[in-house]
């Protein structure tokens, strides 16, 4: 299935869309036996409306100066990036099912030598906000009108590297820079409140400078609403979206389950997660 960029997509339009994504990144980490399907899911939704509605982007230039820019902070999670590729035409969309084999473009990790459409390579939890940043002081700079989408995941925010990155964020007014933090609460060991507290993640990015909103990340109606709120504000403020999520959203026996981080399902429960996204998300 290839779908196409459209503006005046409807929400219902992105829901189905949203489901495709999901079904994609669940085969492409069933058939490598390998990946992280759990932060996949749980970005699907805001992943959906930014590839299909909201981002200024081109599948047939993917290095058009002008473009729009995503940064996948939280690398790990690229089934769901690599799904958006494809559903978008980025790439052929059958490749997409060499998922971490050996020269395949579609890595562990989103690389960008390899990847039409990945705008940085990232993996290394707290460094993919630092090149947002980047991107948003160069795009201030250089006098264009682009913006940069940054991903990061709650566990991530316990890195050091991402509040230097805010603090610049706000130093240099880059208020064409949006983070979203997927915050579904958990990561590779446990809960995050457990391991090291994060405390009102809002909060804390507000106290930074930025102008934050915390909304269902599961609801297109409030990711589309809240898009077209951000993209009028240009008042010298970098936002920040927090998206309360699930892990494994959409597939029960893996929502909220820490184990299901970095785990490939076996047939039977490949079976089940897709009569589950198609069945439940609808």
């Amino acid at each position: 299935m290839e779908v196409k960029k459209m503006k005046n997509i409807s929400i219902e339009e992105l829901k189905d869309i949203a489901i495709e994504m999901r079904k994609t990144a669940i085969t492409m980490i069933h058939k490598a036996q390998s990946g992280h399907p759990g932060g996949s899911l749980s970005a699907a939704d805001l992943m959906t409306a930014l590839y299909f509605k909201e981002m200024n982007i081109d599948p047939n230039n993917p290095t058009w100066e002008d473009r729009d820019r995503f940064v996948l902070s939280k690398g790990h999670v690229c089934p769901i990036q690599y799904s958006a590729l494809a559903l978008k035409g980025y790439v052929p969309y059958d490749t997409i099912y060499t998922l971490r084999e050996y020269g395949s473009p579609f890595q562990g990790h989103p690389d960008m030598k390899k990847c039409p459409g990945i705008d940085i390579s990232t993996g290394s939890l707290g460094q993919g906000l630092s090149c947002g940043v980047g991107m948003a002081i160069a795009g201030k700079r250089d006098k264009k009108d682009y913006r940069v989408f940054s991903l990061v995941g709650d566990g991530e925010c316990q890195e050091g590297q991402i509040w230097e990155a805010a603090q610049t964020a706000v130093k240099y007014q880059l208020d064409n820079l949006v983070v979203f933090v997927d915050n579904n609460r958990l990561q590779i060991d446990g809960f995050c409140d457990e391991i090291m507290p994060l405390q009102d993640l809002e909060k804390k990015f507000e106290a930074f400078g930025f102008e934050t909103k915390r909304i269902n990340g599961h609801s297109m109606a409030e990711i589309i609403e809240t898009l077209d709120e951000i993209r009028v504000a240009q008042n010298g403020k970098p936002k920040c979206v927090v998206l309360d999520t699930v892990k494994g959203k959409g597939v029960s026996y893996m929502e909220d389950v820490a184990d299901w981080h970095g785990v490939a399902p076996n047939d039977e429960e490949y079976k089940q997660a897709i009569a589950e996204i198609v069945g439940g998300l609808k």
